[in-house]
Parts: structure tokens; C-alpha cells; sequence
């Protein structure tokens, strides 16, 4: 699966992610992007944008575009607090689909 790592993401929790092709909106070239123009920029050639910004559902209409997100539920966006959702995460990916929206949490 093609995963792409909101810049509120800390890279590091690629190398948790296994098993996928993980990109940082850095890497993609979407850097700067607002949200709406990142999730377009990423839609169809992204299959899910993981983020820890709880307010992006209701800023955008996330169910009409072709790209599914996940929203990491949190005490802090530091890798050290991230770093143990990596198994729910990878959990939850398997029955993503494009449009919705997940909340991961311990």
C-alpha cells in the first residue's frame, strides 16, 4: 500500500510501517501543500494520508476524494509517542478504504 506521512508526522515512523511504501509529503513533493490541495495532490496516487491533525475531517470533505486517512490519536506527535500506534496502524490499514476516515489509538 502506498501511505503518504503528513508533514505533522515525524518521519521516523516510516521504518514502523513495514510492509508499505511510505512517503513523507516532503519526499512526494507536496511540501507547503494546504490540506485541500494535498489531499488532491495525493489522491490516486496515494492510498491512505496519515496525520495527527484531528480537524481535518472537518475541514475538507474527505469522502469524495480516492484516498483514504488515518488520524493518530495521541498524547503527542513526538516518534516516541507515535511509535506504539505503529501495530494498530498497520492493523487498521488492512481494512482501509478509499474515502473514509480512522482514528488510531491505543
Amino acid at each position: 500500500m502506498k501511505l503518504l506521512l503528513d508533514e505533522c508526522v515525524v518521519r521516523d515512523l516510516k521504518r514502523d510501517l513495514v510492509g508499505h511504501d511510505v512517503s513523507t509529503v516532503v519526499e512526494a513533493g507536496f511540501g507547503g501543500l494546504e490540506n485541500g490541495r494535498l489531499l488532491r495532490a495525493a489522491a490516486g496516487k496515494y492510498d491512505v494520508l496519515i496525520t495527527v491533525d484531528r480537524n481535518l475531517p472537518f475541514q475538507q470533505n474527505l469522502g469524495s476524494l480516492p484516498i483514504a486517512t488515518l488520524i493518530l490519536i495521541s498524547t503527542g506527535i513526538t516518534y516516541a509517542d507515535l511509535k506504539p500506534l505503529a501495530s494498530e496502524i498497520l492493523k487498521k490499514l488492512s481494512t482501509t478504504q478509499p474515502g473514509n476516515i480512522y482514528h488510531v489509538s491505543l
